[in-house]
């Protein structure tokens, strides 16, 4: 499902167990993220629930970065999928212009979520963010 057609799922729905039930949908939908790989130094630091996260540069002209992910909660695993919409497949210089505050807005989920699952959410954000900036700045040092 494309980012915008989520936004829009997502608003069309009247109530938020409509919702929740979209963002496991969501999670169930996970590529599946190998057992070997669900490690302490993948998993993400500041999620409550397990958060693990590999990432792959594709090298191109502009390098992308792949990124897949897993979670041991339901919840979380959609939090994770609509993430990986926002950022998997991107340039650096696109994951780092999404306005992912606006996208959490949007859905509706500040109001909705945990605060610890926001801090989860804010967590995950966090470290694909700044894996992005890290293949930025080795791409300009060349």
């Amino acid at each position: 499902m494309e980012l915008q057609r989520l936004v829009d799922t997502f608003e069309f729905l009247d109530n938020w167990e409509d919702r929740y039930r979209l963002l496991i949908d969501l999670g169930k939908d996970l590529p599946e993220f190998p057992e070997s790989e669900k490690t302490e130094e993948n998993r993400v630091e500041g999620c409550v629930s397990n958060v693990w996260l590999l990432s792959d540069v594709n090298e191109g002209e502009p390098p992308r970065l792949d990124f897949k992910a897993d979670s041991d909660a339901f919840i979380v695993k959609g939090l994770v999928a609509i993430l990986l919409k926002a950022y998997s497949g991107r340039t650096p210089e696109e994951i780092l212009a999404v306005d992912i505050e606006d996208l959490f807005n949007r859905l509706g989920l500040a109001q909705q979520l945990t605060p610890n699952r926001r801090d989860g959410f804010v967590a995950m954000v966090k470290e694909m963010r700044s894996r992005a900036q890290a293949l930025r700045a080795e791409s300009h040092a060349k």
